[in-house]
């Protein structure tokens, strides 16, 4: 069975360029790898839900051949195929949809994922994004090796613009720790490197968890307690959660600064967490929510 099904993927690859002699290419991706791919890509397979936004972004909705179960923004995602997880894709149907790019992410496409895929023939391009500035670095790469380098500029621009204004504003305040909660059961929040503590600083904070060396470290409510921050941001991780609940939970430790002031606030995670244009709207809410003070109070989501 195992032999078939190999067998079935192996010819459908040999199906799947659609590129000639001469309209071809060889780029370094952001991992540093020679990737051949051809001039113009017609069918675009998305291995991460921030490369799938970035490309509708772009305006490359006729291009995208699928994406991973995980992608759900714009809503444009649920009309394009479904190519499994974003770990594990499900390779024979990468195979079917016969791509002449596909799109990974550092962070999230296995190294074994693009072996296998450049076996089978495919190309793979890797993004890296760290940053604000390394979303616009990959938004404007993105742009180039699909020839949408207008619109990709463009995006660059108006976050940029977004990026200044925020800066201008905060640049001279007082910058007041702030403790980001990601998961409650167990307590989860970000360590230093992470974009999420990247955008937190840009909107003229710090984060209280700035030295953790991992990405996303357990918490215990003792630590928080220790670290007493000043504003207590959640990231709404679950749609479905009732977030008012887990801010009155916060009302048991009123020797928490945060907690005694009141300033605890919900956000909505795909905003912070995903490399995307969308992080400029995200920074500009984290600045509202730290320095109320200079735009205006903000409500605590419902």
């Amino acid at each position: 069975m195992i032999k078939k099904l190999l067998l079935f993927v192996l010819l459908l690859s040999a199906l799947h360029s659609t590129s000639v002699e001469g309209q071809e290419r060889v780029l370094m991706d952001e991992t540093g790898r020679e990737v051949k791919m051809p001039a113009a890509a017609k069918r675009i397979v998305s291995l991460a839900p921030s490369i799938t936004e970035i490309l509708f972004a772009l305006g490359l909705n006729d291009e995208i051949a699928g994406v991973t179960d995980y992608c759900d923004y714009p809503d444009l995602c649920s009309t394009k195929p479904r190519i499994g997880g974003f770990v594990n894709p499900n390779l024979e149907r990468i195979v079917s949809l016969k791509p002449d790019l596909i799109l990974g992410i550092r962070d999230g496409t296995r190294d074994e994922t693009v072996r296998r895929l450049n076996e089978l023939g495919f190309s793979v391009y890797r993004v890296d994004p760290k940053g604000f500035d390394g979303v616009m670095k990959t938004i404007r790469n993105l742009g180039e090796i699909t020839g949408r380098e207008e619109a990709a500029g463009k995006i660059v621009r108006s976050m940029m613009t977004r990026k200044e204004r925020i800066f201008s504003l905060t640049r001279s305040l007082q910058t007041p720790g702030v403790f980001f909660q990601v998961g409650d059961a167990p307590m989860v929040t970000v360590g230093k490197e992470t974009l999420t503590d990247h955008l937190i600083r840009l909107a003229g904070g710090r984060s209280v968890t700035e030295n953790e060396s991992l990405d996303y470290p357990l918490y215990s409510i003792e630590a928080v307690i220790k670290k007493a921050p000043e504003i207590i941001i959640m990231s709404s991780m679950d749609n479905r959660k009732d977030y008012s609940n887990l801010i009155r939970k916060w009302q048991n430790w009123k020797m928490i600064p945060a907690v005694r002031n009141n300033a605890i606030h919900v956000i909505d995670s795909n905003l912070v967490d995903r490399p995307t244009p969308r992080i400029a709207e995200g920074l500009e809410t984290l600045a509202k929510m730290i320095h109320p003070e200079v735009f205006g109070k903000t409500q605590r989501d419902k």
